[in-house]
């Protein structure tokens, strides 16, 4: 399996390359030559659990890695889970109209770790194998930073960059970014909105000399591996739901990435109807999905922080399909978004793919007071997100909302929401007696260089 840019211009890679470079040197983004089909193998998968089913998915896109490795690494990747499943649907009655898939049982509490545990994995064996040192530089909007830096912390092939909105990220987030106090881990609090930080990421990522000087990497979502981790637990979870019919999936959306896995594993030939994609007030997405007008706005910051993003990164991948993988429609595309703030398809995306809305502050905490008030479960506000956009559409099958990070996490609109009802973890409530040390950095490429180079081992 080779690895091809968006933008047409990067000679394909194999997978391991893929996983170091993260940003394809062209600016675009890697997909697959191909996407493996496997609607003949589902009879034999429905019996595996999530890890071994993790290997056979993994295991159809990675041709330069041992099958025997690559089986262990995903193995240790998720042996830091702490429920048995992994990924288990919530305990929630039957007649239930949504299903609830809990993503959030990881280090961080957050779906994103079931990418990044694996990315960490892969990072080290890669690096080790080929005697090499790694600069990660990410961007967070909450979830990614912890994600990622739990899963590489410690590393001496790695030295870690995170970049997040100063102010806009939840005080618990921050704390599981930096109170670790490992030597590789260096937190960047940038004066900006996320959106400011996935620019910065791009563009000294398109700095092709520095790139190279510095060996940066990615762990944001326009690394091939966090989509190809993603996979599993849509075919999972298609695999296990109850019901009969295909299942659609609501997704709480901010970057793409989480909803484009989907996609994927749908093309796939994993029993998968509708991709609901569920924004808040920060709606680019779900405007696009409705009208074809792919258009920036202002940030507006929300309950839902990991949401609040205008411009989605992994946006563009799907475009590529979308363009039936022609990459000069894509790149004409992409440039009017980037010179304009505006672009639009002829062509809206198929209703038997995506169904699209966003929703309101209001509607999200009401969601969460809902749910405690007839199931006595308790959501986070991404997750609310999801279940109102989920009561918006009829589906032919049943219907699963991703939940992507544990309410704990959020205990402000838990508690706006619930009276009386507050949520803890021990893993956060370890967090408050930790030192705790960011650098404040202005929203700018020059000064993020500058701390690169400076704590570059």
């Amino acid at each position: 399996m080779r690895y091809v840019s968006t933008r047409g211009d990067t000679p394909p890679l194999s997978f391991t390359q893929a996983v170091v470079t993260g940003l394809a040197p062209d600016g675009g983004l890697l997909v697959p030559e191909h996407i493996p089909q496997v609607a003949e193998r589902l009879n034999d998968w429905r019996a595996l659990g999530f890890v071994d089913l993790a290997k056979k998915i993994i295991g159809l896109f990675v041709d330069d890695i041992p099958a025997e490795t690559l089986d262990e690494l995903i193995v240790r990747a998720f042996s830091t889970f702490d429920h048995e499943d992994i990924v288990p649907f919530a305990p929630l009655p039957d007649e239930a109209p949504v299903q609830i898939l809990e993503l959030f049982h990881g280090p961080t509490l957050a779906f994103k770790d079931v990418a990044l545990q694996l990315l960490g994995q892969l990072f080290e064996y890669i690096l080790e194998r080929d005697n090499k040192h790694l600069n990660i530089l990410g961007a967070t909007s909450g979830d990614t930073g912890s994600a990622a830096i739990a899963g590489v912390r410690g590393l001496k092939s790695v030295d870690i960059f995170i970049m997040y909105p100063h102010g806009r990220v939840s005080p618990l987030q921050e704390l599981q970014m930096t109170t670790i106090s490992d030597a590789n881990v260096h937190c960047l609090s940038v004066d900006g909105s996320f959106d400011d930080c996935q620019t910065l990421m791009k563009d000294i990522f398109n700095d092709a000399p520095f790139k190279s000087e510095y060996s940066l990497g990615a762990v944001n979502s326009v690394n091939w591996a966090r989509v190809l981790a993603q996979i599993v637990y849509y075919g999972y979870a298609s695999l296990h739901a109850r019901g009969d019919a295909d299942v659609s999936f609501c997704v709480p959306t901010g970057n793409f990435g989480n909803v484009f896995a989907g996609y994927l594993a749908k093309r796939m030939g994993f029993p998968i109807d509708k991709l609901i994609v569920a924004t808040n007030s920060n709606d680019i997405l779900s405007v696009f999905f409705r009208t074809g007008c792919y258009q920036r706005g202002d940030v507006h910051f929300t309950v839902s922080p990991a949401m609040d993003i205008q411009v989605a990164s992994n946006f563009e991948r799907f475009l590529f399909y979308h363009f039936d993988c022609d990459a000069t429609r894509l790149r004409e595309f992409m440039t009017a978004f980037s010179t304009t703030g505006t672009a639009t398809v002829d062509e809206l995306p198929s209703e038997d793919d995506f169904l699209a809305t966003a929703v309101s502050e209001e509607q999200t905490l009401g969601a969460i007071t809902r749910m405690y008030e007839q199931y006595q479960y308790v959501v986070d506000p991404h997750t609310a997100v999801g279940i109102v956009a989920s009561e918006r559409f009829q589906t032919a099958g049943p219907k699963v909302c991703i939940a992507t990070a544990h309410p704990a996490k959020f205990p402000e609109s838990v508690e706006r929401s619930i009276n009386g009802v507050s949520v803890r973890h021990p893993t956060l409530e370890a967090l408050a007696d930790l030192p705790s040390s960011t650098t404040r950095v202005a929203a700018d490429v020059d000064a993020i260089k500058a701390i690169i180079t400076a704590n570059s081992r």
